[in-house]
């Protein structure tokens, strides 16, 4: 089930700081924490689990950090949730057996097809659209409007 949580928000916004502020060079996790406010704790093990699914790449050294694996046209926001779901704990109430019929027959499935058009909506939504906003908003980054990507 998605949950909005502190994980998750964080996980975004720094995927989104580096897609915006990255360019040719690579983004630090102390300069992701600088500009966004999120703390090292919350940041680094998302960043890492953001590299093992394939969404970022991290670059070792003192000039390293992490950038895109792929364009931002070609990640969507539902690839981070589901990175971050992997890495929540907590127990699906979906699949909690207990419950009375109303629940399983009506409640549950109606939820699940919310989720469904949920992770649908935001499959759709790429970090090229979210960058798109974040320009319209005035939102100064490192580089300007153009490469996002480099192989």
């Amino acid at each position: 089930m998605i949950r909005l949580s502190k994980k998750l928000l964080y996980a975004i916004e720094a995927v989104l700081d580096i897609a915006y502020n990255a360019g040719g060079a690579p983004v630090r996790s102390a300069e992701i924490t600088e500009r966004e406010g999120i703390p090292r704790r919350y940041l680094e093990p998302v960043l890492q689990e953001l590299v093992r699914d394939g969404i970022l790449v991290g670059i070792r050294g003192p000039s390293g950090g992490y950038r895109l694996a792929r364009e931002r046209r070609r990640i969507s926001l539902g690839d981070i949730v589901r990175t971050v779901r992997n890495l929540e704990t907590g127990e699906d109430p979906i699949s909690d057996p207990a419950g009375s019929a109303l629940g399983h027959e009506v409640v549950r499935p109606l939820w699940q097809e919310l989720e469904e058009e949920t992770m649908r909506r935001l499959d759709s939504l790429t970090l090229e659209e979210l960058c798109t906003r974040a320009h319209r908003a005035g939102i100064k980054g490192r580089v300007t409007e153009g490469g996002d990507f480099e192989i």
